[in-house]
Parts: C-alpha cells; sequence; structure tokens
C-alpha cells in the first residue's frame, strides 16, 4: 500500500473540519517527541497482526475482549462494536483500506481538532458516544456509576496496565466522589 497523505478527501476528520469551514491542517513540528511514541505504541497495541495496517477488523476485536472480561450481553457487546466503528472511521480507519501506520498521528490529532470542533459548536462528541457505549459495560453492579475495580476492567481489556486506571480515574473523578458518573 502506498502512503498518501491524509486530507478531507480521505480522511473523515479532516472532511467534517472543511465542511464546517475549520482549515486546521497537521503539523509535525507541533508535538513533543514523547507524545508521538506514545501514539505509535498505541497504534502497535491495535494493529494486532503488526503489518503496519490498522484494520477495522483488528479494532473490533476489543469489544469482543469486553465480553470475555465482564458478562456483558449481546446488546452490549453490539453497541461497543457499532462504538467503535463510528469512533474509529472519524479517528481515520477506512472499512475497506484500514490505516497506515505512517498516519495514524496526524490521524490522531485531526481527530483531536474535529473533537475540539464539535464541542465549540456543540455538537456531540465521538469520544463521549463511545465512552458511552463502554461506560454501560464497565457499570457491572448497575449502580449507575463507575468504580476504580470497575475501570480496571476496561484497562486490562485494552492492553493498559491496570494502575494507569487510578491516575485515569483520578483526573477523571472531578467531583471526587470516588466514583465515575457518565458525565465525568
Amino acid at each position: 500500500m502506498t502512503t498518501v497523505g491524509l486530507n478531507e478527501h480521505n480522511n473523515e476528520s479532516y472532511r467534517y473540519l472543511r465542511s464546517v469551514g475549520n482549515q486546521w491542517q497537521f503539523d509535525i513540528e507541533d508535538l513533543h517527541p514523547k507524545m508521538i511514541a506514545r501514539l505509535y505504541k498505541r497504534f502497535d497495541t491495535f494493529d494486532l497482526d503488526s503489518d503496519g495496517n490498522m484494520e477495522m477488523d483488528e479494532i473490533l476485536y476489543w469489544p469482543d475482549r469486553m465480553r470475555q472480561l465482564v458478562n456483558a450481553t449481546d446488546e452490549q457487546v453490539e453497541k461497543m462494536r457499532e462504538a467503535c466503528k463510528i469512533f474509529f472511521f472519524n479517528k481515520g480507519v477506512d472499512p475497506v483500506n484500514g490505516l497506515l501506520r505512517e498516519n495514524w498521528v496526524e490521524s490522531n490529532r485531526v481527530f483531536a481538532e474535529a473533537e475540539r470542533e464539535r464541542e465549540r459548536r456543540g455538537e456531540p462528541s465521538m469520544i463521549a458516544m463511545l465512552s458511552n457505549a463502554y461506560y454501560d459495560v464497565l457499570d457491572d453492579d448497575g449502580d449507575g456509576t463507575v468504580s476504580v475495580d470497575e475501570l480496571k476492567t476496561m484497562m486490562k481489556a485494552f492492553d493498559v496496565p491496570q494502575e494507569a486506571a487510578y491516575t485515569f480515574f483520578e483526573k477523571a473523578d472531578t467531583d471526587k466522589s470516588g466514583a465515575l458518573e457518565r458525565d465525568e
């Protein structure tokens, strides 16, 4: 597969930005090398066959993995799968061609800019849509909140060190209630 730069013709986030008049353009010089390394490490987690191309089938492994870790219903797994498809399509993973590793960093940054634009415009967030699908599964005890132990399940599902759950939880628990509510 030949490397092609990303633009509004081959990337959904660029397409969205251009449709609302936002001319933002990626510049690798705006990123710290540690951020670039972190993003590539995340790509390598999703690229299950290590061929340098993230494909939608590889993405859909992760909601299926949640079924193994929690008592997710078929309906919940399908909701997570659909949310993953929409989220990662907007993140740059083409349903037919996937996303090349060398385009991953740019794809992440344009996605982040599109999310900021959605927020400015009061439009629904792709991150919130994906989070809600997983939230419903993580709230294992049905109390309407996610505990740090329930969050650790998600970290395990995504092959993220479970210790990261504590850092994430501390930052996400904005009201310091000791549990994550859906809007956090």
